[in-house]
Protein backbone atom coordinates (compact mmCIF):
# COMPACT_ATOMS: atom_id res chain seq x y z
CA UNK A 1 0.00 0.00 0.00
CA UNK A 2 1.58 3.24 -1.25
CA UNK A 3 2.52 5.58 1.85
CA UNK A 4 2.91 9.00 2.07
CA UNK A 5 4.06 11.97 4.71
CA UNK A 6 1.67 14.47 6.00
CA UNK A 7 2.64 16.46 9.26
CA UNK A 8 0.64 17.44 12.14
CA UNK A 9 -2.23 15.24 11.69
CA UNK A 10 -5.34 15.75 13.58
CA UNK A 11 -8.91 14.72 13.19
CA UNK A 12 -10.67 12.41 11.15
CA UNK A 13 -9.63 14.71 7.65
CA UNK A 14 -6.32 15.66 6.17
CA UNK A 15 -5.00 16.87 3.07
CA UNK A 16 -1.86 15.85 1.27
CA UNK A 17 1.00 18.18 0.85
CA UNK A 18 0.85 19.28 -3.13
CA UNK A 19 4.37 17.41 -3.90
CA UNK A 20 2.83 14.44 -2.26
CA UNK A 21 -1.08 14.84 -4.03
CA UNK A 22 0.98 15.58 -7.37
CA UNK A 23 2.10 11.86 -7.03
CA UNK A 24 -0.16 10.31 -5.61
CA UNK A 25 -2.75 11.02 -8.27
CA UNK A 26 -0.72 11.95 -11.20
CA UNK A 27 2.42 9.56 -10.77
CA UNK A 28 0.51 6.37 -8.51
CA UNK A 29 -2.91 7.42 -10.56
CA UNK A 30 -5.05 7.06 -7.29
CA UNK A 31 -8.82 7.84 -7.20
CA UNK A 32 -11.45 8.66 -5.03
CA UNK A 33 -12.39 5.38 -2.76
CA UNK A 34 -8.79 4.17 -3.02
CA UNK A 35 -6.86 3.32 0.39
CA UNK A 36 -3.37 4.39 1.26
CA UNK A 37 -0.83 4.98 4.39
CA UNK A 38 0.22 7.84 5.81
CA UNK A 39 2.91 8.90 8.37
CA UNK A 40 3.73 12.16 10.52
CA UNK A 41 6.86 11.18 11.27
CA UNK A 42 5.87 11.04 15.13
CA UNK A 43 5.72 7.38 15.13
CA UNK A 44 2.13 7.60 13.82
CA UNK A 45 0.87 5.45 11.04
CA UNK A 46 -2.92 6.02 9.34
CA UNK A 47 -4.75 4.18 7.25
CA UNK A 48 -7.03 6.59 4.99
CA UNK A 49 -9.00 7.09 1.90
CA UNK A 50 -9.22 9.65 -0.82
CA UNK A 51 -12.34 11.08 -0.58
CA UNK A 52 -11.33 14.13 -3.17
CA UNK A 53 -9.01 13.00 -5.51
CA UNK A 54 -6.93 16.52 -6.27
CA UNK A 55 -3.45 16.63 -7.88
CA UNK A 56 -3.11 19.98 -6.31
CA UNK A 57 -4.43 19.28 -2.69
CA UNK A 58 -5.84 15.49 -2.16
CA UNK A 59 -8.23 14.98 0.49
CA UNK A 60 -8.58 12.20 2.63
CA UNK A 61 -10.42 10.87 5.41
CA UNK A 62 -8.28 9.33 8.27
CA UNK A 63 -9.96 5.40 9.45
CA UNK A 64 -7.72 4.12 11.35
CA UNK A 65 -4.10 4.70 13.24
CA UNK A 66 -1.45 3.01 14.99
CA UNK A 67 1.20 4.16 17.30
CA UNK A 68 5.07 2.59 17.33
CA UNK A 69 6.53 3.27 21.00
CA UNK A 70 9.22 5.38 20.88
CA UNK A 71 13.23 3.46 20.24
CA UNK A 72 14.44 2.39 23.52
CA UNK A 73 17.94 4.74 23.07
CA UNK A 74 18.25 7.46 20.64
CA UNK A 75 21.66 7.70 18.39
CA UNK A 76 22.18 11.36 17.59
CA UNK A 77 25.15 11.72 14.50
CA UNK A 78 26.97 14.79 13.91
CA UNK A 79 29.41 15.50 11.28
CA UNK A 80 31.28 17.23 9.17
CA UNK A 81 29.84 17.63 5.54
CA UNK A 82 32.27 16.38 2.71
CA UNK A 83 33.08 18.47 -0.35
CA UNK A 84 30.87 16.41 -2.16
CA UNK A 85 27.48 17.51 -0.95
CA UNK A 86 26.08 14.06 -2.69
CA UNK A 87 27.76 12.23 -0.63
CA UNK A 88 26.63 13.22 2.73
CA UNK A 89 22.68 13.39 0.99
CA UNK A 90 23.88 9.69 0.46
CA UNK A 91 24.55 9.40 4.25
CA UNK A 92 21.24 11.21 5.25
CA UNK A 93 19.25 8.67 3.13
CA UNK A 94 20.90 5.45 4.71
CA UNK A 95 21.42 6.56 8.31
CA UNK A 96 17.49 7.54 7.86
CA UNK A 97 16.81 3.98 6.94
CA UNK A 98 19.00 2.33 9.29
CA UNK A 99 17.42 4.05 12.25
CA UNK A 100 18.27 7.74 13.37
CA UNK A 101 17.42 10.75 16.05
CA UNK A 102 19.37 13.29 14.63
CA UNK A 103 21.73 14.51 12.21
CA UNK A 104 23.74 17.47 13.21
CA UNK A 105 25.97 18.92 10.47
CA UNK A 106 29.18 21.49 11.59
CA UNK A 107 32.18 23.00 10.83
CA UNK A 108 34.91 22.03 12.01
CA UNK A 109 38.72 23.41 11.66
CA UNK A 110 39.58 21.30 8.79
CA UNK A 111 36.49 21.78 7.22
CA UNK A 112 36.04 22.11 3.27
CA UNK A 113 32.40 22.73 3.22
CA UNK A 114 30.72 25.78 4.95
CA UNK A 115 27.56 25.94 3.49
CA UNK A 116 24.79 23.36 3.39
CA UNK A 117 21.14 23.12 2.45
CA UNK A 118 19.30 21.39 5.32
CA UNK A 119 16.06 21.66 3.59
CA UNK A 120 17.11 19.16 1.37
CA UNK A 121 18.48 16.60 3.60
CA UNK A 122 15.08 17.10 5.08
CA UNK A 123 13.17 15.55 2.30
CA UNK A 124 15.48 13.02 1.99
CA UNK A 125 14.63 12.17 5.23
CA UNK A 126 11.17 12.24 4.73
CA UNK A 127 11.63 10.22 1.55
CA UNK A 128 14.17 7.10 3.05
CA UNK A 129 11.49 7.39 6.10
CA UNK A 130 8.73 6.14 4.06
CA UNK A 131 10.43 3.95 1.57
CA UNK A 132 12.07 1.85 4.79
CA UNK A 133 8.51 1.77 6.53
CA UNK A 134 9.95 4.06 9.37
CA UNK A 135 7.57 6.15 11.30
CA UNK A 136 9.86 8.53 13.35
CA UNK A 137 11.35 11.19 11.16
CA UNK A 138 15.11 12.30 12.38
CA UNK A 139 15.79 15.96 12.82
CA UNK A 140 18.38 17.65 10.77
CA UNK A 141 19.55 20.80 12.48
CA UNK A 142 21.24 23.95 10.38
CA UNK A 143 24.55 23.69 10.39
CA UNK A 144 26.53 25.05 13.75
CA UNK A 145 30.73 25.37 14.56
CA UNK A 146 32.62 22.59 16.57
CA UNK A 147 32.33 24.59 19.83
CA UNK A 148 28.36 24.32 19.15
CA UNK A 149 28.07 21.11 19.12
CA UNK A 150 30.19 20.70 22.43
CA UNK A 151 27.76 23.52 24.02
CA UNK A 152 24.67 22.20 22.41
CA UNK A 153 25.44 18.62 23.94
CA UNK A 154 27.03 19.75 27.66
CA UNK A 155 24.00 18.40 29.33
CA UNK A 156 23.43 14.61 26.69
CA UNK A 157 21.57 12.04 28.60
CA UNK A 158 23.99 9.42 26.83
CA UNK A 159 27.43 8.63 25.91
CA UNK A 160 29.60 10.91 23.46
CA UNK A 161 32.43 9.81 21.49
CA UNK A 162 34.85 11.64 19.00
CA UNK A 163 35.57 9.41 16.38
CA UNK A 164 39.07 10.33 14.81
CA UNK A 165 42.86 8.74 13.19
CA UNK A 166 45.37 10.77 15.30
CA UNK A 167 47.33 7.32 15.78
CA UNK A 168 47.16 7.10 19.59
CA UNK A 169 45.38 3.89 20.90
CA UNK A 170 41.77 4.62 21.55
CA UNK A 171 38.95 2.12 22.34
CA UNK A 172 37.22 0.42 19.64
CA UNK A 173 33.37 2.32 19.29
CA UNK A 174 31.31 -1.36 20.05
CA UNK A 175 33.92 -1.92 23.14
CA UNK A 176 33.15 1.53 24.39
CA UNK A 177 29.78 1.91 23.88
CA UNK A 178 27.40 0.67 26.65
CA UNK A 179 24.42 -1.47 24.89
CA UNK A 180 21.02 0.65 25.52
CA UNK A 181 22.40 3.99 25.81
CA UNK A 182 21.67 7.34 24.12
CA UNK A 183 24.59 7.95 21.72
CA UNK A 184 26.46 10.93 20.41
CA UNK A 185 28.88 10.45 17.65
CA UNK A 186 31.11 13.24 16.25
CA UNK A 187 32.61 12.22 12.86
CA UNK A 188 35.14 14.84 11.54
CA UNK A 189 35.89 16.26 8.05
CA UNK A 190 38.22 14.55 5.62
CA UNK A 191 41.23 16.13 6.92
CA UNK A 192 40.41 14.56 10.28
CA UNK A 193 39.97 16.60 13.62
CA UNK A 194 42.61 18.91 14.52
CA UNK A 195 44.55 17.89 17.78
CA UNK A 196 42.88 20.96 19.85
CA UNK A 197 39.41 20.18 19.08
CA UNK A 198 39.86 15.95 20.00
CA UNK A 199 41.60 17.61 23.24
CA UNK A 200 38.17 19.99 23.75
CA UNK A 201 35.94 17.14 22.99
CA UNK A 202 37.17 14.78 25.98
CA UNK A 203 37.59 17.55 28.66
CA UNK A 204 33.78 18.06 27.63
CA UNK A 205 32.93 14.54 28.38
CA UNK A 206 33.64 12.87 24.76
CA UNK A 207 34.96 9.42 24.75
CA UNK A 208 37.84 9.14 21.96
CA UNK A 209 37.63 6.39 19.96
CA UNK A 210 38.07 4.40 16.83
CA UNK A 211 36.40 2.39 14.12
CA UNK A 212 39.25 -0.05 13.40
CA UNK A 213 42.91 0.55 11.83
CA UNK A 214 41.23 1.09 8.31
CA UNK A 215 40.73 4.58 7.47
CA UNK A 216 37.50 5.27 6.40
CA UNK A 217 35.64 8.31 4.16
CA UNK A 218 33.36 10.48 6.12
CA UNK A 219 30.33 9.11 5.56
CA UNK A 220 31.34 5.36 5.56
CA UNK A 221 32.41 6.42 9.01
CA UNK A 222 29.63 7.72 10.11
CA UNK A 223 27.16 4.85 8.23
CA UNK A 224 29.70 2.18 9.94
CA UNK A 225 29.30 3.99 13.25
CA UNK A 226 25.66 3.87 12.99
CA UNK A 227 25.36 0.43 12.17
CA UNK A 228 27.79 -0.81 15.03
CA UNK A 229 25.02 0.36 17.64
CA UNK A 230 22.56 -0.42 16.36
CA UNK A 231 23.80 -4.11 16.00
CA UNK A 232 24.60 -4.10 19.85
CA UNK A 233 21.22 -2.74 20.15
CA UNK A 234 19.52 -6.14 18.91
Amino acid sequence: MPRFYVANIVGVTCTLPPEESRHCIKVLRMKAGDTLELTDGQGNLFKAAIEEASANNCRLAVLESHKEPLPGWELHIAVAPTKNIARIEWLVEKLTETGLSAFIPFTADHSERRIIKTDRLKKICIEAMKQSGRLYQPAVNELISFREVLDSYKDFNGQKFILHCNGVELATLHKAYTNGRNALVLIGPEGDFSAAEVTKAVSQGFIPATLGAVRYRTETAALLAACTLHVLNQ
